[in-house]
């Protein structure tokens, strides 16, 4: 259990709200479009990258991970391994919230006894401070926290955690950082205005200890539908955009006011079945009732995971801009398997195996899937359906909204759906631990596996991977757990996408693997 000081917590309480400083930020604006919308300003409220890419304008991190996910100083200066069970971070001097409150290890114990009590979370950032077990304030800019043994993944996790300020007491709710009342950080621009859905207006922060942002003001739009967006770039009414849409890619390429930037990113898309004893939408042929669930039987689900054409998908439906994958990291990064290739097509295999299962007239499913938040989500779900519905399995393809479709998730109201993950710090870890741990919440694991996929052995594994402090021996665990989730079929992996951002003539943009899209990467052409 996280241990913090009562003289901490009591000057948490009685620590007063400043005024915020009149700040007269003077120079240009960035108007821009991103696709996928963010569902709060709470920076701890869901592990959701449109979340976490609004949070890091406004809040920032003790670790930072630069445009390629390596490991960087933020609010720590340096951090060291004292001994086994002991991480000493050193934090940053002169840092001032928004409100001019100095930062201090305060703050950061503040932010991690917070992050667990965070109300309604429907993905918790508990799984990065769950190994936290105490916390020690050696002075006000030196830390050190105690883990259960060896940890060696504690700086890659706080690189996930955004710090507020330990003035906001202990009852401040997600409405609150809505509003913009709890919406102070220390990062390179302050919140103005939060219109869910619809825009947030920032004003850059000209007391952030870090590069100086381009922009005195930031419109931050959301436009989800993929023609509206581009047709605001091209009309001038936004500079940026991200998400571009496969089908625009050649006709922008060709524009000579439009550039692009574009970078083989970090995000996974997967398909995740419900491994319950009974599951709600799947049916016989001809929708009668079933005894048992098919896609408990391993069979089924290789059946279905080897009726995908990977390669058509990533060529056709997503125009190029994905790679097919058997797995959730891309070439060449840590942890990635080179055994493990993108599960061959093969229909006649798909049929057999669902006749080896019982079910040699297949069933019917429901396949849930997003419109609004991964690239050509809905056409991937659709064209999915074609091939199943081709071997027997007669698919209906649900395509609701990103946060209805996480609603429905959240409470198992599905069978099969689209999912997902940006790999947020730099190895397959966190996806492993939160989509296919056994769900277990006081320990981190599992809260974002919504399927009841839960395998001692991969457990055990991947434990023991996140005690091994050498990098290649862990490297190693981690590659054998990935083994293990694909042999079970655990999760049925797609593509990993490619990251496209378009602007306007006049900018400069420095693509992130991480998808992140930040105003403060855009900057005037020299």
């Amino acid at each position: 259990m996280i241990r913090t000081s009562r003289r901490l917590l009591l000057a948490a309480a009685m620590a007063p709200v400043l005024p915020l400083p009149a700040l007269a930020a003077e120079g240009p604006s960035l108007d821009l479009a991103v696709g996928a919308p963010p569902t709060s300003m709470d920076p701890h409220l869901y592990t959701l990258t449109p979340n976490s890419a609004l949070a890091q304008h406004v809040f920032d991190n003790l670790v930072h991970r630069d445009a390629t996910g390596r490991l960087v100083p933020g609010l720590a200066e340096a951090w060291r391994l004292v001994d086994d069970s002991t991480w000493e971070f050193r934090l940053r001097r002169g840092v001032a919230f928004h409100n001019g409150a100095p930062f201090t290890a305060a703050d950061v114990t503040y932010t991690i006894d917070h992050v667990p009590r965070v109300q309604n979370s429907p993905g918790s950032f508990a799984v990065f401070t769950k190994a936290i077990k105490g916390m020690e304030v050696v002075d006000p800019h030196t830390i050190r926290f105690r883990t259960d043994g060896i940890y060696p993944l504690l700086p890659a996790d706080l690189s996930q955690i955004a710090i507020i300020w330990h003035g906001l007491g202990e009852n401040n709710l997600t409405s609150d950082f809505n509003s913009g009342r709890a919406a102070i950080g220390t990062g390179p621009f302050r919140l103005l205005a939060y219109r869910h859905g619809e825009r947030v207006e920032m004003e850059r922060n000209d007391r952030y200890w870090g590069e100086a942002p381009a922009w005195a003001r930031v419109n931050y739009r959301v436009i989800s539908n993929d023609g509206a967006r581009v047709a605001a770039l091209r009309a001038g009414d936004v500079s940026f955009i991200d998400s571009v849409p496969t089908g625009d890619l050649l006709r922008l390429r060709a524009e000579p006011r439009v550039i692009l930037s574009e970078t083989v990113s970090l995000r996974s898309i997967y398909l995740r079945s419900d491994f319950r004893a009974e599951t709600p939408y799947v049916s016989g042929p001809n929708g009668e009732p079933l005894a048992t669930n098919p896609l408990r039987d391993l069979r089924v689900r290789q059946a279905l995971s080897v009726a995908i054409n990977r390669p058509a998908i990533a060529e056709r439906t997503m125009s190029g801009a994905a790679i097919p994958s058997g797995q959730f990291m891309p070439p060449g990064a840590y942890g990635f398997a080179a055994d493990l290739p993108p599960p061959a097509f093969d229909p006649d295999r798909a049929r057999r195996l669902l006749a080896e299962a019982g079910f040699p007239q297949g069933f019917t499913i429901t396949l849930l899937a997003s419109n609004d938040r991964y690239i050509n989500d809905a056409q991937v779900a659709q064209s999915i359906g074609q091939m199943w519905t081709r071997i027997g399995v007669r698919t209906k393809v649900d395509v609701i909204p990103f946060a209805t479709l996480v609603q429905r998730t959240t409470r198992l109201d599905n069978s099969m759906s689209l999912g997902g993950w940006a790999n947020s710090n730099g190895e397959p870890s966190s996806g492993l631990r939160g989509l296919l741990g056994t769900r277990d919440m006081e320990r981190g694991w599992g809260t974002v596996n919504r399927t009841g996929y839960s395998n001692p052995e991969f457990d055990a594994v991947l434990a023991r991977a996140m005690g091994t402090a050498d990098d290649e021996a862990r490297e190693g665990l981690m590659q054998e757990a990935t083994r293990i989730a694909a042999r079970d079929v655990a999760w049925i992996p797609l593509h990993i996408q490619k990251n496209i951002w378009a602007m306007r003539q006049g900018l400069t943009h420095t693509p992130r693997a991480d998808e992140m899209t930040l105003a403060q990467d855009v900057r005037p052409a020299r």
